[in-house]
């Protein structure tokens, strides 16, 4: 079968085939499962090293300085001499500490980020899975992070981690509503939790433009309560430095305190990913009106192309609200989600349901 860059539906059949003629039908399914979870932590780890080398640039550039510019052609090489520095770090137990615990949070965060990016389509049958109830899988799975968080907390035997992993914990549970109820939305209008299918009904324009202003508002909301779920500024209280020393992995070095790291920003591609899956067409081309000029260049791009791109372009813009705004008190913090982001989300989604059951979206 000919590989194509637009459709990976005949490489990934290929590849099947191939295993198949010369395994048995166990084998195949247990090589295929490897090769996958390979192909996965291999992205996973240069993601997680571009995505930091990305936000200290940005950084830099809105502060007006340089950033890396040492270790490598324009410091290219700095998170990957931080990585190395990281595996060489003595690993510290904590007296009394929960050992069992402080040794299985890190594991558990991670994983839980790692299970979620498995469901997401990079492109035309490129996708490790694709649940029926794929939105509500991405959902159920990111919940179980709050949970190595919590126990990171708590088996530290640290004021300073539990409390961080307290506020944590509340921030969280709280965004969750919002975030939820922004990904309904999209469920209402496509008809679908399957997120292939939801990516197939933005082929003749992406929900943000189909949508109207209620999927905008949507879309606003999620990138809010996406950046509370991941722990990041403006909403970095479980981290405040000032208050809470690092808060719930305030005790861990080494290997364990980069696997927090890493999570935090594989958590934030994540939330850029389903952002541009459900609002921004995800591997779709942009096309405006029918057969256009414009729709046939367009096409031209390669979906995965499209789908890093928008990508990218939100972490942008998650990164521009760390950089940019002052972080937000607790009370702040629970006063904007249950007393303006909830409401909001409820009012738009009684609006969107309305829109659809009358058929005056796109």
């Amino acid at each position: 079968m000919a590989f194509s860059i637009y459709d990976f539906s005949s490489f990934t059949q290929s590849i099947h085939q191939l295993l198949s003629g010369v395994m048995s039908p166990a084998w195949v399914l247990v090589s295929e499962l490897v090769l996958v979870g390979l192909v996965f932590l291999m992205f996973y780890a240069l993601l997680g090293l571009a995505l930091v080398y990305l936000e200290r640039r940005v950084c830099a550039f809105i502060q007006n300085r340089l950033g890396p510019n040492r270790v490598g052609p324009q410091g290219i090489f700095q998170t990957i001499a931080d990585l190395i520095k990281l595996l060489f770090k003595e690993i510290f137990i904590i007296k009394n500490a929960d050992k069992f615990l402080f040794n299985l949070a890190p594991f558990i965060v991670i994983i839980a980020s790692m299970m979620a990016i498995g469901a997401l389509p990079f492109a035309k049958g490129l996708h490790a899975m694709d649940f029926n109830i794929g939105v509500f899988y991405i959902l159920a799975v990111t919940s179980l992070g709050v949970v190595g968080i919590l126990l990171a907390g708590w088996s530290s035997n640290s004021k300073y981690s539990l409390l961080g992993a307290m506020r944590s914990g509340a921030q969280i549970i709280s965004y969750e509503l919002s975030v939820g109820l922004s990904m309904l939305a999209i469920i209402i209008f496509s008809g679908s939790m399957q997120l292939s299918v939801i990516v197939e009904s933005q082929a003749n324009g992406w929900w943000i433009f189909k949508g109207h202003i209620p999927a905008f508002i949507s879309f606003v909301i999620f990138l809010i309560a996406a950046t509370a779920e991941t722990n990041r500024g403006p909403f970095d209280l479980a981290e405040a430095e000032s208050e809470l020393t690092a808060g719930f992995h305030t005790e861990y070095s080494g290997i364990r305190f980069a696997f927090f790291f890493l999570a935090e920003y594989m958590n934030m591609f994540l939330a850029a990913a389903l952002a541009t899956t459900l609002f921004l067409g995800g591997w779709m081309p942009l096309h405006f009106g029918v057969d256009t000029q414009f729709n046939h260049i367009m096409d031209f791009v390669p979906p995965v192309v499209w789908f890093f791109g928008k990508t990218f372009f939100v972490i942008y813009i998650i990164m521009l609200f760390k950089w940019t705004f002052p972080r937000l008190r607790i009370d702040q913090l629970l006063t904007l989600e249950w007393k303006y982001l909830l409401p909001i989300n409820l009012f738009n989604i009684v609006l969107i349901a309305f829109l659809v059951m009358m058929g005056w979206h796109f």
